[in-house]
């Protein structure tokens, strides 16, 4: 991913210095098993221990080992095992190149949910906060983009919330999925290693062993990661869509913050742009496209090809650290959102009182008319409101015999309170939140 989409504590766990470091932590892992089993000698594991590491000249010898090899772990391999001198020969023993590679990814991929389960917490307590701050901000609810009834602006950070937990339990389950280790060999029989190796050093990890293998972790645990993170990206375009709309000149209700010192347009000084929405839903988009790519990862040939490999190498770093950063980027959004009560206002009086109209039907099939009879009247005088100039729904409705001679005026201007359509929002937040 770019520098300008980078995050550091999520570059750091995706950088090709963690990714070495987890390799060696593997490495060390199977040679503290094998000391134990009497496969190495104290001697050499302390050895072993003490002279390996992952620095920048380290990283410099893998590459230009690589260059020579075309094979990168063979040339971390190489590496490493030259910091230690005679000893360096048991680093490695047994094993096969996916032993590590995958067993590392484990690592990493460990590392990355916890980052974004950290995210999450920390946008589910602004969610919430938002949702009791704008529990009593009505605003008009719209279905197709077109006014429909009224509701509290609040509801929409508890839909989002609710939504959030969700995804919570859906990375807590994939974390799970994916922190699995294999160290089973070539073809994942055992051959060269026993059992007894693959449960003391995946111990030492903090790792549970992939019950059968063949020479890779299956890719299906893999898909699922990026699956959740589709899903979670798309949820977050979401919440950047609905501002993106709510900040539109006509509407105005909302906006992402604007900071000081910011500029709109290179050619119209007076312009406040959602470019952090848009950048949001960009990035979403970006994510997302690679969940098809890691579910063809799934069907590789026999006991294993390479053509995995080189996307992963892309889908997996870009889309953890795009996500971090979508999920930084909502946060920040949302904490200062921009809102206007008075707009929601003015907007709903743009209806002219027409978002009534469920409740008039209601009202006169309990009266005794036939749904279609009473639907009829009232989108009759719907129509009449919405074509005519200064005349409001209400009015209409009073002038039509076939309304007055079932419903009274008092009975008519029962139905036209707004608080109506609000009564049950606190059962809602009770549902979401156990409190409203």
């Amino acid at each position: 991913m770019i520098k300008r989409y980078t995050l550091q504590k999520m570059g750091d766990i995706w950088s090709e210095k963690n990714k070495f470091q987890k390799w060696l932590n593997v490495e060390i892992a199977v040679c503290k098993a094998w000391n134990k089993l009497g496969k190495i000698p104290d001697s050499a594991l302390v050895d072993i221990i003490e002279k390996v590491q992952i620095d920048d000249r380290t990283i410099e010898r893998i590459n230009q080992l690589d260059r020579v090899y075309n094979h990168d772990v063979l040339a971390f391999v190489t590496a490493v095992a030259e910091q230690v001198g005679e000893n360096g020969r048991f680093i490695h023993l047994g094993l096969t190149s996916s032993d590590v590679i995958d067993t590392a990814l484990g690592l990493v991929l460990k590392e990355s949910v916890e980052v974004l389960e950290s995210d999450i917490e920390e946008l589910l307590e602004i969610l919430k906060e938002n949702a009791f701050k704008y529990k009593d901000t009505v605003m008009m609810g719209r279905t197709h983009g077109v006014h429909a009834e009224p509701m509290v602006f609040g509801l929409k950070f508890a839909i989002w919330y609710e939504e959030f937990k969700r995804h919570l339990e859906r990375l807590r389950d994939v974390k799970d999925v994916v922190s699995v280790g294999a160290i089973s060999g070539a073809v994942g029989t055992f051959s060269n290693i026993p059992p007894e190796l693959e449960e003391l050093t995946l111990q030492e990890l903090g790792l549970k062993p992939e019950p059968v293998s063949n020479q890779v972790i299956q890719r299906d645990r893999h898909a699922q990661y990026m699956a959740t993170l589709g899903l979670i990206a798309s949820s977050l375009e979401k919440i950047a869509v609905e501002i993106r709309h709510l900040q539109r000149t006509e509407v105005l209700e909302a906006m992402e913050p604007f900071k000081k010192g910011q500029r709109g347009s290179s050619a119209m000084p007076h312009k406040k742009n959602p470019i952090t929405c848009e950048r949001i839903t960009g990035l979403a988009r970006l994510i997302r496209s690679n969940v098809i790519p890691a579910m063809e990862n799934i069907a590789l040939w026999h006991e294993r090809d390479i053509s995995h490999s080189s996307v992963e190498r892309v889908i997996l770093p870009d889309s953890s650290i795009a996500l971090n950063y979508i999920l930084e980027l909502t946060k920040s959004v949302l904490k200062d959102l921009v809102v206007y009560p008075g707009n929601m206002k003015k907007n709903m009086d743009k209806s002219k009182g027409l978002y009534f109209s469920s409740k008039v039907l209601v009202a006169l099939v309990e009266k005794g008319l036939s749904r279609d009879e009473a639907y009829d009247i009232v989108q009759r005088n719907a129509m009449r409101a919405w074509d005519t100039d200064g005349l409001m729904f209400k009015d209409a409705l009073l002038a039509d015999s076939d309304v007055t001679s079932r419903l009274s005026k008092e009975e008519i201007d029962s139905i036209f309170k707004v608080d109506e359509f609000l009564k049950n929002v606190p059962y809602i937040y009770k549902r979401v939140f156990g409190e409203s």
